[in-house]
């Protein structure tokens, strides 16, 4: 004779692993999809910064002391004023978020792929927030003032030497998340000019592309 109690216990108990199981592989394909939603929000507030076009507009940008530069297509701008040196560069954001300038770190010579970026605790301030939108053009600025250090003496002497430098610049997207570090070549140009070409990006929040 049949044991109901114990065939209505096996039909219980699997029918509670048929919907564990069921819950198990929904949650799995929930997260899965809540993975991919939330990488393709990334992807649409990622910035990434590009030296300017040659033939985008001249940008003028004043600093905190009354000082102008101005900077043409895709140029840099480094203008000495007494023990002041003034740098500026043209952007463009190729990204698709908007890119908040967050500090910048100046290197006195050209430095090789194989040297990685200082810690983004190293990087200077940016003084006035610079934000440059998904496709547009802005103008990067920063100075470097005798109590900077000895990294100022050696900048100058590269511009007066007309000498290739580095510039990284650390910026997030507006939410401050999305944290990368673009490095640029400031090399001279003519007999006068400077020109900037981005050639390294880091992204301190993900893994990187390479």
């Amino acid at each position: 004779m049949a044991d109901w109690v114990t065939i209505s216990s096996l039909a219980t108990a699997g029918g509670t692993l048929a919907l564990a199981a069921a819950t198990f592989a929904a949650t799995r394909s929930s997260n899965r999809a809540a993975r991919i939603a939330e990488q393709a929000l990334q992807e649409q507030r990622r910035p990434l910064l590009m030296q300017a076009r040659l033939g985008d507009p001249a940008q003028k940008i004043m600093f905190a002391d009354g000082h102008w530069v101005h900077v043409e297509g895709s140029g840099a701008a480094i203008d000495q004023d007494g023990d002041t040196l003034y740098l500026a560069v043209g952007l463009r954001n190729a990204g698709t978020g908007i890119a908040v300038l967050q500090g910048w770190y100046v290197w006195p010579r050209l430095v090789r792929a194989d040297i990685a970026h200082r810690p983004a605790e190293e990087f200077r301030r940016q003084v006035r927030d610079i934000y440059v939108a998904a496709g547009d053009l802005a103008l990067w600025q920063g100075a470097l003032h005798p109590s900077d250090g000895d990294v100022t003496k050696q900048v100058a002497i590269a511009h007066a030497e007309r000498r290739p430098f580095a510039l990284d610049l650390l910026y997030t997207d507006q939410a401050g998340a999305e944290r990368t570090i673009s490095r640029f070549a400031i090399s001279p140009v003519g007999e006068e000019g400077w020109v900037a070409s981005v050639g390294l990006h880091w992204n301190l929040d993900r893994i990187g592309p390479r």
